[in-house]
């Protein structure tokens, strides 16, 4: 049997959202992202990339 591949990806957060809409500040806390340069390891999924989507702007990705 194959084993399953365990995709993550590293979410740092760049700039701040002072500014911009008060729910992205909730998606980045939820997140895991507080302060600026915060950096969380999340699991490469569809719920995870929505959050993503929508404060693509604030935060830069990349694969682990």
């Amino acid at each position: 049997m194959a084993q399953k591949k365990n995709n993550q990806i590293k979410v740092t957060y760049t700039k701040s959202c002072i500014g911009y809409n008060k729910k992205e500040a909730k998606v980045l806390e939820s997140l895991g992202l507080r302060k600026l340069h915060d950096t969380n390891i999340l699991p490469d999924n569809d719920a995870v990339r929505g959050m993503i989507f929508k404060v693509r702007h604030l935060v830069s990705v990349e694969n682990v």
